[in-house]
This record gives structure tokens, C-alpha cells and sequence, in this order.
């Protein structure tokens, strides 16, 4: 999509002749577009279209309205009235904020986790680390990337706080957009996948600090490499 008048061509997995059902207009719009925002698919600084997205789903101009107002409170769209609709750039400022919340939640989910030591939550995770060993093997980074988000929203909802996690997630647009641009790094996904294990290994044994130790170089090793990403995507930021 290069200007206003240019239709996203697969936004979301809804077809058009299939229309939208289940959930309101408004929210499948806004999930699809903000998955593709995330994923980069629809890169910073690109244009968007009301009419073009209303046309892509069939539905009149409001709930496209609607969803675009909440991913621009979300900071990932601008809005300039009567003028365009464009993805917004990166904030790193607005990263570092957000990650420093999600920091601090899941410093605590772990260390209840770790006190807990139960079997069955382990048990939990350590399938969620054996389906994503298994999609990097096959190379799907997709469905890897999709994985590394349930492992720590699992860990979040086997402590009851699903709705944090909810409230952060809603702000992560700008360090979700980092970390997918890290993720192809050579040895990130390695990085992955040695850190959860780790987590699930001290939770296991009871080791509260060592799994907080662990969460915390996790969740600290994309904004640590914040500058080189923006010397290799300028455009981004």
C-alpha cells in the first residue's frame, strides 16, 4: 500500500465474501490492522485509506472510524482530519515505558510462579517451549513469534492477571514492533528459547530470584539493541 487510494489487499483473515462475523466490525478491523502494524507488514509512515478498508470489508465507514481512532489512542496510527491516515513511526521513548510496566509484571508473576512450584503450570509452559522449538525448526518465525507471546501471557493468566496483561499489551505497539525487528538477528531466537527454558527451570525448582534474574535479561535484550536497530532501519523511526 503506497497512498490513499490503494486497498490493503489481505488485511486481517477475513475475506471479503465471507463479510464479518462473530465479534463487532469495529474490533476485527482493529485486530487485523493492528497485527499487520505490529507484524510490519503495514510499515511506519504508510498510508492508509478509510475508504479503502471499507471497501476491503464491506462495512460502512463506521466501524473503520472507530477502529482507527482506538490504534491511533494505541499509538500506532496518525490521524490528520480531512487530510490522510498514516502508520506512525517507532517511539522508543513510548518502548522503554511499556516495557518497563511489563518488567515490572511479570517480576512478580514469576516470583509467584516460583513459590507456587507447581507441576502442572511448569508442565503448561514447557509445552509452549516444545510447539516452539518445533515451529523453529521449521522455520516458521510467524508462528514462533505468536508462540513466544503465549508463553508469557500463559504464565500471566496461571497467576490470574489476564487483564494486566490485556492493559499492556493494548500499549506494546511500539515495542512489539522492536522486538519483531530484532527477532531475525542472528541467535535472537536461540536467545528465546534458552531464556524460557531458563524461567521454567527456576519457577520449577522454587528459585525465586534466579527467575527474575532470567526475566529480566529476557525482557531487557531488544531494547539494549535499540541503536543498532535504528542504524539498520532509519525509515522506521
Amino acid at each position: 500500500m503506497n497512498s490513499e487510494n490503494h486497498a490493503p489487499d489481505d488485511v486481517g483473515q477475513i475475506t471479503a465474501s465471507n463479510g464479518i462475523k462473530r465479534i463487532s466490525a469495529s474490533q476485527q478491523i482493529h485486530d487485523a490492522l493492528r497485527n499487520r502494524i505490529v507484524s510490519l507488514d503495514l510499515a511506519p509512515g504508510q498510508y492508509l485509506s478509510r475508504s479503502a478498508v471499507s471497501d476491503t470489508y464491506k462495512v460502512s465507514l463506521t466501524p473503520v472510524r472507530e477502529a482507527m481512532q482506538r490504534l491511533e489512542e494505541e499509538g500506532l496510527l496518525l490521524i490528520y482530519p480531512q487530510s490522510k491516515t498514516e502508520v506512525s513511526r517507532i517511539d522508543v521513548a513510548h518502548a522503554q515505558e511499556t516495557q518497563f510496566l511489563r518488567l515490572s509484571l511479570e517480576l512478580e508473576v514469576v516470583r509467584r510462579l516460583a513459590l507456587a512450584a507447581d507441576i502442572a503450570a511448569v508442565d503448561a509452559l514447557q509445552n509452549i517451549i516444545a510447539r516452539q522449538d518445533l515451529e523453529l525448526a521449521n522455520g516458521d518465525i510467524d508462528r514462533f513469534r505468536v508462540l513466544d507471546q503465549d508463553f508469557h501471557r500463559h504464565m500471566c493468566h496461571l497467576v490470574g492477571v489476564d487483564a494486566l496483561w490485556s492493559l499492556i499489551t493494548a500499549r506494546s505497539g511500539h515495542i512489539d514492533r522492536l522486538r519483531n525487528l530484532n527477532l531475525p538477528d542472528p541467535g535472537k531466537s536461540n536467545s528465546i528459547m534458552d531464556c524460557h527454558r531458563r524461567i521454567v527451570s527456576t519457577i520449577k525448582s522454587g528459585q525465586v530470584s534466579a527467575a527474575q534474574e532470567v526475566v529480566r535479561e529476557h525482557l531487557s535484550g531488544t531494547l539494549s539493541s535499540v541503536d543498532d536497530i535504528r542504524r539498520r532501519h532509519p525509515e522506521y523511526f
